[in-house]
């Protein structure tokens, strides 16, 4: 790829759409995928900064996800919500007044148009600033706020493309400042038993996982509200996986992703765009605006990928079409495999028969993981189950006490890269695309995530 190539902004490749013109840019076996040119950035190993007795945070977009983010952050120790952003003046009053209940003082209110986080970063004397826009806002609160001294977080995925992933490496290793993508599934409560198994050697040397999110979001893509009012547009631009890290998150731990291990490219295809015309067409009538809408997002994306140890993820990616909700997850070990969806597990010689599934409460009482036996009561009713509150306390735990984060930067942007990566394979019916490398080398000497206590 040439530097033309690696330059080129996320807003040119979505306007790209369904991508046809990437698959002359092609050459070879592959497509590299590599730094921009000009990048001089250093990768910076368990990355830690100076512990922060009370945590000053900063909102931005506090509708479904948002709001959920801050009424959580109100019941973890040592918090202060001390800024609300959100261009819907009502949301920020509406999350004003939660704060004034908890009995903290009242934070000040952003809502003077998108780009009111500028402000806010700025203005505010904050040290964590989070975001939960939609995708296109993710990279550029991000960089505003690590732009201002303040540690930043964002909903999935952190990025759409690689030139904005590597924004974010690159901010994060200038400013010396956290990114943490707030991935929530790799703290339910089966993928964390999973990890527990693979770190107490249950399972072997894992290598190969099953991972995806198959979630029917056509009621959501078509609302008049809420995501809505910007995620079909996503579906209208862009054919590949628009949505990896829910599932891949998780399986990446169990498999020491930028730790030990890393991406080295994918395969990906794309079957036939159906879903969301049929959709429309029956909700809305075979005449609606709705119905005349053009989709480039097939409606199953099936991503192949290697890593640098030759360990193999088979990730999918299906928001169009009627099914119930499942993340897949399975991870294969060398003495035994644990899958979710349905929940099971099977280990060798502690099997209650051979060849036969075993129910993940055999081992729940000697392999539940410790995070959730101490935590999971506190988050009950506090979003999808208590992963999000689990997911929230560790970041706040962490910056107090001055530790690495659970999901850093390098995180964020591996597991988000494979959004354009998926894409260009995709256009370019199926060839291997790179994936970057984010952490130049450092995941041959950063430690495996470990087993953290509460």
């Amino acid at each position: 790829m040439n530097d033309d190539d690696r330059s080129q902004s996320r807003r040119d490749f979505l306007k790209l759409g369904a991508a046809a013109g990437l698959g002359a840019a092609v050459a070879g076996l592959g497509i590299e995928c590599q730094a921009p040119a000009g990048l001089s950035g250093e990768a910076v190993s368990q990355f830690t900064a100076p512990p922060i007795p009370t945590v000053r945070m900063g909102f931005v977009g506090v509708g479904g996800m948002g709001s959920a983010h801050v009424r959580n952050f109100l019941n973890i120790e040592g918090v202060e919500i001390k800024a609300i952003c959100d261009v819907v003046p009502a949301k920020v009053e509406r999350a004003r007044k939660w704060v004034e209940e908890a009995g903290q003082p009242t934070p000040a209110g952003y809502s003077k148009g998108p780009r009111d986080f500028e402000r806010m970063c700025e203005t505010e004397d904050l040290d964590l600033v989070l975001t939960a826009t939609p995708w296109e806002w993710h990279v550029p609160v991000c960089l505003a706020a690590m732009k201002n001294g303040k540690h930043a977080a964002t909903e999935v995925p952190a990025a759409m493309s690689v030139d904005d992933c590597w924004a974010l490496v690159e901010a994060a290793e200038k400013h010396k400042k956290h990114c943490q993508m707030m991935e929530n599934c790799c703290y339910d409560r089966i993928e964390l038993m999973t990890l527990n198994l693979v770190r107490k050697g249950l399972l072997g040397e894992v290598l190969h996982a099953e991972a995806g999110y198959l979630h029917d979001l056509r009621g959501v893509k078509f609302s008049s509200e809420g995501e809505g009012l910007w995620r079909r547009a996503w579906s209208q631009k862009l054919n590949g996986n628009l949505y990896p890290t829910h599932g891949l998150g998780p399986v990446a731990e169990c498999m020491n992703i930028n730790r030990g291990d890393a991406f080295d490219f994918l395969v990906s295809l794309s079957s036939p765009s159906r879903g969301l015309q049929e959709y429309a067409a029956a909700t809305f009538g075979p005449d609606s605006p709705q119905a005349k809408e053009k989709f480039a997002l097939g409606d199953v994306n099936t991503s192949l990928i290697r890593t640098k140890l030759g360990k193999t993820i088979i990730l999918i990616h299906d928001t169009n079409l009627p099914r119930p909700y499942t993340r897949i997850n399975m991870v294969q070990g060398t003495k035994g495999v644990a899958q979710k969806w349905p929940d099971r597990v099977y280990i060798e010689g502690l099997a209650e028969r051979p060849h036969r599934w075993d129910d993940f409460e055999k081992f729940a009482a000697e392999y539940e993981h410790p995070l959730w036996k101490a935590i999971a009561a506190r988050g009950e009713g506090r979003g999808h189950g208590g992963m999000d509150y689990i997911e929230d306390y560790r970041l706040i735990q962490s910056l107090r006490k001055g530790e690495p984060l659970d999901q850093n930067v390098y995180d964020a942007a591996a597991w988000s890269v494979i959004v354009e990566t998926s894409c260009r394979s995709v256009a370019a019916k199926g060839k291997p695309v790179a994936i970057p490398d984010f952490t130049r080398g450092k995941w041959k000497t950063t430690p495996p995530l470990g087993i953290v206590e509460p």
